[in-house]
């Protein structure tokens, strides 16, 4: 297999849609970091609403994005491409508007501010991704993808740490913030439509009839269930374990987030590139013994209790981030590959879909077993995980019998 050695940045840029795009993505993650960790303090210190009902409605808007994916799939194999990134993006400025307009105390305004805002947040992943599929191939494709994660996570962190400097200001400045955001949101969204880049749709082989992915990637959606909770370890399961079990200080949950969103955007591109020289299958199923031997790391270093756990823990964390890594890498890159180029949006979306499910239920899910301990936490998590991998590294790549055939007629 190909193995790209050495990618060069305008090169790179170019596999990942060119410069407008490029700075497209970076404005739209800065918007994105600079609200989204912070929806919740909106609704609870602007709107007056209660924690448990701003929860409640943030999460209606969640699942109703993933109710969307379908359709989104289907606009993308129709051959829209820049047109559906730039939706993604102005679907959240209404979000943000209504979020504006909202007065206080209003919780319905707040939940259609929160619908929109995830069904955009949904849409993005999977149209980013047909995106760069059209414009690039093979390996470079891979690796385009893994800057494009780069670049966002970069523009979260810096997004995230502006929007912390808006907390002291209060209910005004969070207002101020969100006014922000949805500029930004408008201007990622005129530079990813100005891109006007649109597929010419393949044709539906005749025996085709049938929408569904091929059976070769069932298995990879429901592991892409699993492995997905490996993204909310370092937002939840770590400062869960470190301050309610460890008794540490927050401090130690800070610095670990921090850490990890350096190393991806150090090393999302370097370690995708790396592993090209391997099949995507074998370093997805990599990534999950990684991600299980960092859980059963994070059980070892909660036992060393007060004294030296918390900084065993932040050592973990490498690995896990190293394992997120890899997974990132490969996960995305291998529905593209594996997709028909006829059902490549509805593939897409159906991954986005496991993956957004995965992020809904892996909050209660960490919660849930980290109240019954270190070990039915991580030990269930490690189970979980190796057996995903386990399940991605047998599945077989196989063209469907209907496509076969054809190819022998």
């Amino acid at each position: 297999m190909a193995t790209i050695t050495k990618i060069q940045p305008r090169a790179l840029v170019r596999a990942s849609g060119g410069p407008r795009y490029a700075v497209a993505l970076a404005v739209d993650a800065l918007g994105t970091g600079l609200l989204r960790p912070f929806l919740l303090l909106y609704g609870v210190m602007v709107l007056r609403l209660s924690a448990p009902v701003t929860g409640v409605a943030m999460t209606a808007g969640i699942v109703a994005g993933l109710v969307c994916m379908p359709a989104v799939g289907r606009w993308l194999d129709r051959g829209a491409r820049s047109t559906v990134v730039a939706a993604s993006m102005l679907v959240r400025v209404l979000g943000v508007a209504l979020l504006l307009a909202t007065p206080t105390g209003h919780v319905w305004l707040f939940a259609a501010a929160a619908l929109f805002l995830g069904i955009g947040n949904q849409a993005w992943p999977a149209a980013h991704a047909a995106l760069v599929a059209t414009v690039a191939h093979g390996r470079e494709r891979d690796a385009a993808l893994a800057a494009g994660r780069a670049l966002r996570n970069a523009g979260l962190g810096v997004g995230a740490l502006l929007a912390t400097a808006f907390l002291a200001g209060g209910s005004t400045a969070l207002q101020a913030l969100a006014a922000i955001t949805g500029l930004a949101y408008l201007a990622a969204a005129a530079l990813a439509w100005s891109v006007r880049l649109r597929a010419h749709p393949a044709a539906t082989p005749a025996e085709a009839g049938d929408d569904q992915p091929a059976p070769r990637m069932r298995a990879l959606l429901a592991a892409n269930v699993i492995y997905v909770f490996c993204l909310n370890v370092p937002e939840i399961a770590l400062p869960l374990v470190l301050v309610t079990q460890l008794h540490a200080s927050p401090v130690w949950s800070a610095a670990i987030f921090v850490a990890n969103t350096v190393l991806v955007v150090t090393l999302q591109v370097p370690v995708t590139v790396l592993l090209s020289r391997f099949s995507r299958r074998t370093v997805l199923a990599l990534a999950g013994v990684v991600l299980a031997a960092s859980y059963l790391g994070f059980l070892a270093a909660t036992s060393l209790g007060h004294g030296w756990g918390a900084a065993a823990v932040a050592a973990v964390s490498v690995v896990c981030t190293l394992g997120e890594i890899i997974y990132a890498g490969s996960a995305t890159a291998l529905v593209t590959a594996l997709a028909p180029a006829h059902v490549l949006g509805r593939a897409l979306a159906r991954f986005q879909l496991s993956t957004g499910f995965g992020l809904a239920v892996s909050p209660a899910v960490i919660t849930a077993l980290a109240s019954r301990g270190p070990a039915t936490l991580w030990g269930s998590l490690a189970a979980a995980t190796l057996l995903s991998a386990s399940a991605v590294a047998t599945e077989k790549d196989q063209a469907p019998r209907r496509a076969l055939g054809a190819l022998r007629r």
